[in-house]
């Protein structure tokens, strides 16, 4: 995304801002049944064409609305079936940019209800850090909404949002001007691989799906999924001050009654956290994720939180 297409796509997404769009991302599954209605063939409303990603005629925009996804790159197929290749999600008062359905490009940038559930939480544990952090980070910080949402908190600190997707950074760029929030850096990175120096605050939801054809915004590596987060709990234990903050929503494969990444944690929580808790949000997502390879021995995946306080 070059200057041009980033100055279109924020005046695009001033424009829906205006226009009181509004628009709260579901799972994929609800997507696609909610497509597949009757009357659902195309897009008749902002919502259609933004939230919904369903093919719509030329004439259902404003000329210059057209205009600026065309000048942006976010407008894709011909004639009377155009399509966004990017959606619009609301999160509060923020606008926030990301990929449009279906997310099958190996650099998508995924936001949906995990999103929703990860931030909202957070969001509950701020009161647990007080006047708030000097430097912050979000590990894999996709369209940027737990890092603006931090930085709009706390805009006397600084913070930082990572993530190795490059699509994900020029996309929270955008959402970044759009909140008018000038306290986020944003830096390429794989985990704390180009990171330097120490933090107060480390946030992450990462990735925790065992998928086959290991797309970046999904797959969590091995341990059923839990490597990914299990290595971002150690790396950030080592990186916080003391006295700092971990927080991380993932989702955990669980097969019985013990929960094995907790169990694989929790003798390094014991050892270098004055306090942790661990909790589980949800005790069932993601249960279309049973039936795949893999999971043959799982009997849920539960949405987790771990929120730990470095001695």
């Amino acid at each position: 995304m070059n200057t041009s297409n980033a100055n279109a796509l924020l005046a695009l997404g001033r424009s829906l801002h205006a226009a009181g769009y509004r628009f709260m991302t579901v799972t994929p599954s609800t997507h696609r049944r909610l497509n597949g209605r009757p009357g659902n063939e195309e897009a008749t409303d902002l919502r259609g064409v933004f939230g919904w990603s369903r093919p719509f005629r030329p004439e259902l925009l404003p000329p210059d609305m057209l205009e600026r996804m065309k000048e942006a790159g976010v407008l894709a197929g011909k004639q009377a079936a155009l399509r966004s290749t990017v959606r619009a999600s609301t999160l509060g008062e923020l606008l926030l940019f990301h990929s449009a359905y279906p997310t099958s490009e190996p650099d998508a940038v995924f936001l949906g209800p995990d999103t929703y559930r990860f931030v909202g939480t957070m969001q509950r544990a701020f009161p647990w850090i007080g006047s708030g952090p000097t430097r912050a980070l979000d590990i894999g910080c996709g369209s940027g909404a737990a890092a603006l949402t931090i930085a709009r908190k706390f805009p006397h600190a600084e913070v930082i949002g990572a993530d190795i997707n490059v699509k994900a950074l020029e996309l929270a760029a955008v959402n970044a001007r759009l909140a008018r929030v000038d306290n986020l850096a944003l830096c390429h990175s794989d985990l704390f691989g180009s990171l330097e120096g120490d933090f107060d605050l480390i946030v992450a939801n990462p990735p925790y799906i065992l998928d086959e054809d290991r797309l970046p915004y999904r797959h969590g590596g091995g341990e059923r999924g839990a490597e990914l987060s299990r290595r971002i709990v150690e790396d950030s234990l080592a990186r916080l001050r003391p006295g700092g903050n971990l927080m991380l929503y993932t989702g955990v494969a669980l097969s019985g009654a013990d929960d094995h990444f907790l169990e694989s944690l929790r003798p390094l929580l014991e050892r270098t956290c004055d306090m942790w808790s661990y909790e589980e949000l949800d005790p069932d997502i993601f249960g279309g994720q049973l039936g795949e390879p893999g999971y043959e021995d799982v009997e849920r995946i539960a949405a987790v939180w771990l929120h730990a306080v470095k001695r």
